[in-house]
Formats: C-alpha cells, structure tokens, sequence
C-alpha cells in the first residue's frame, strides 16, 4: 500500500494530478486509513503511469477513459485502432493548420525589412486585418489542396 505521495512521484504526477484523475473517474476510488488517508495500489500506480504516457501521446480524458474502459472489460483491438486513429486524424488536421500559419508569418517576416516606423508594417496590417494577407493564404491554400 502506498501513500497519495509515493503514489505520485512512481507514477511521474503530482498529487494533485491524482486526485484529479480520481474525481474524473479515471482511477477508482481508494481505500483510507482511520486517518482519511489515501492507500494506493501497486495497479493503481499502473493505471496512473499509462493515464500519463496517454495523455503524452496528447489523448483527451474522454478518449483516455474509453481506451481504460477497453482495457478494463477486455475489449476488442479494433476499438482501441479506432480511438488512435482518431486522434491521429485531429493531429494531422492540426499540424496542416500549423502549417498555414507558419508559412503565413514566415511571409509576413520575410516582407517586413524591420527598418522604419511601425504604420504600414506587413506584419501590424496583417493582424489588423489586412484582406489581401487573407486572400493569399486561402489561395495558397486552394492550390495546395
């Protein structure tokens, strides 16, 4: 039996994290001493390092309890594919995001010399809303598409 602490520090967390994880419903509710403190199992530990290395692999909680719940009830592999496959499908979406934005502010770099007065940089009139800037990026957009 180990304490809310030690508990914590082998699971790489903190003990605010478990008691997080334990009010979302992630990790079961523990036994207590007469004391009220929490006793944690060695499978408890466990369970938090695999919440931690999920959460790494940036699931949500939501998908973290489903791939829980699978592993808890014997599900099937296909479920737990489905639920990766996701994820990874919203990461793709996101890092082409990233992407625009990335080769956007590197053209706004690129035609800002840096010299002179503010008024009339690429980069203020872009974020002031500069309709041009925004019609060559979903241009550059379409055509890449």
């Amino acid at each position: 039996m180990l304490t809310i602490g030690k508990a914590a520090a082998q699971a790489g967390i903190s003990i605010d994290t478990v008691r997080f994880y334990e009010r979302a419903g992630l990790l079961k509710k523990t036994t207590r001493t007469a004391a009220g403190y929490r006793l944690y199992q060695p499978d408890d530990v466990d369970r938090l390092r695999f919440i931690r290395r999920a959460k790494a692999l940036g699931f949500s909680l939501e998908e973290i309890a489903e791939l829980l719940a699978l592993n808890d009830g014997v599900g099937e592999r296909s479920a737990v594919r489905a639920i990766a496959e996701r994820r990874l499908a919203e990461l793709e979406q996101k890092i082409a995001e990233l992407d625009r934005v990335r080769r956007t502010l590197g053209e706004l770099v690129h035609a800002c010399d840096g010299a002179g007065p503010v008024c009339g940089c690429p980069i203020i009139e872009a974020v002031l809303g500069d309709s041009t800037l925004e019609s060559k990026r979903d241009n550059a957009t379409t055509s890449t598409s």
